[in-house]
């Protein structure tokens, strides 16, 4: 069984810009990877689960979206760290798909390809989606970062509220 680290991309990993899809516009968060590092060094792999609704609205399209994770993917290799697989949902928010967050379904794909342990795996995202999918899929250890998008703090369900993945080493030891 694997312990999983569940990352949203967009304000998670990189810096939120709205619609991102071009490698020139990409900008991590954790620019020297430390908070990855130790979290590789914890024991826990990496899997990235984004909406991506610049698909369905047209702003680019699914070429677009693997040209930028697989440079991103490669980006991790550099450093060391590997990406165990990638979800993405292609769907607008008023398309009715099981995989758009807040629903879990590209979590419970993840789960139904690897074998994961679900008591000590984490999500980490900046939105309330982020923390309904996990609940909705088993994984109950969840963590908002303020660097993507405004979080209501008093009503969130997430177990921690944290500035960004660089402060990760205080909630995960």
């Amino acid at each position: 069984m694997r312990k999983i680290i569940f990352l949203d991309r967009d304000g998670v990993i990189n810096h939120e810009v709205g619609y991102l899809h071009k490698i020139s516009d990409f900008r991590f968060i954790d620019e020297d990877f430390s908070s990855f590092i130790y979290l590789k060094k914890m024991g826990f792999s990496f899997i990235v689960v984004t909406n991506q609704s610049g698909i369905a609205r047209g702003i680019y399209n699914e070429d677009n979206y693997h040209h930028l994770n697989n440079w991103m993917i490669n980006e991790f290799k550099r450093k060391g760290i590997d990406i165990l697989d990638t979800f993405f949902c292609p769907h607008g928010p008023d398309d009715d798909c099981s995989c758009r967050k807040p629903k879990p379904g590209m979590l419970t794909s993840a789960m139904k390809k690897y074998p994961i342990d679900r008591d000590n795996s984490w999500m980490i995202g900046d939105k309330e989606d982020d923390i309904t999918a996990a609940r909705e899929s088993g994984i109950y250890k969840t963590i908002l970062v303020r660097s993507g998008h405004n979080i209501d703090e008093k009503i969130t369900r997430a177990n921690f509220v944290i500035n960004s993945i660089k402060d990760i080493t205080k909630i995960i030891f």
